[in-house]
């Protein structure tokens, strides 16, 4: 089918509202704080019904939580897919009103923060690691809509009968790769999850169930979605997502296999 007979996606301002200079509110931004939101009352409903946490505890681990994902999804994208750029202008960094966020990168700023709190409160790592897993998918969910609506990261050229021309990614219709990644790596991810926490497991099996679901899930996304112009595909004809989705994989199936020798306990 020519181009023409597919849905013609609109060109959607990323601004919803500017307030001042480079300040501004946005689809993205938005996308943000649904999914803190999110968490904030999920986290909240968690603490009630557990055994092991306190909302005042939660409170305090969201907010770091939180710290993690904006400084280290900024840290890691521009890391991972724009080292070039920070080489050539080390502000660039700090030019987050242009956009670029990783997930990997805000993974392992959530890591550092519930390392440093459960280190803080002499709690196990793991056991922040599986009352936090939870939280994050809807997160994720949240965000690829922010991606779809802003017409960006999309997918690869197709004729399926669901294939959208977006504006910014030429006159050839596309997957909407951010979908697939909203439905897999958010709403999936997170019905398997709630399954699974509703049995007693061992120590790491939440956090390792996380891992290998959103690890799985994004490695397959992967080969719908275009891969980043400026890196295209790397060794193996793999994109740069997959290649940091590896290990992830691998020790989401570690902490499941170890888990399976623990004591189980009540979950969150």
């Amino acid at each position: 089918m020519p181009p023409t007979d597919f849905w013609q996606f609109p060109t959607i301002d990323p601004v919803i509202l500017h307030i001042w200079g480079p300040i501004a509110i946005r689809w993205y931004g938005l996308a943000y704080i649904a999914g803190f939101v999110f968490a904030y009352w999920w986290g909240s409903r968690q603490a009630r019904r557990s055994q092991h946490w306190t909302q005042e505890q939660f409170s305090d681990l969201l907010f770091w939580g939180f710290l993690g994902v904006i400084l280290g999804g900024r840290i890691g994208y521009v890391l991972f897919y724009k080292f070039a750029d920070f080489i050539d202008n080390p502000l660039f960094l700090f030019q987050v009103f242009d956009g670029g966020m990783s997930f990997h990168g805000g993974l392992l700023g959530v890591i550092t923060a519930m390392f440093w709190y459960a280190r803080a409160k002499q709690r196990p790592f793991l056991q922040v690691g599986d009352f936090i897993a939870p939280l994050v998918p809807m997160g994720l969910f949240f965000g690829r809509l922010g991606n779809f609506i802003n017409g960006e990261l999309w997918g690869r050229a197709t004729d399926v009968p669901w294939a959208i021309v977006f504006p910014s990614g030429g006159p050839v219709p596309r997957h909407p790769s951010q979908l697939y990644e909203a439905l897999l790596e958010g709403l999936v991810l997170f019905a398997l999850l709630w399954w699974f926490q509703q049995k007693p497991r061992g120590r790491g099996a939440v956090s390792g169930l996380f891992l290998l679901g959103y690890g799985v899930a994004r490695f397959t996304v992967e080969f719908f979605r275009e891969p980043d112009a400026h890196l295209g595909l790397l060794s193996l004809g793999m994109s740069m997502g997959q290649w940091l989705t590896l290990p992830m994989i691998l020790l989401g199936i570690g902490l499941l296999y170890a888990a399976k020798g623990k004591e189980k306990v009540a979950q969150p």
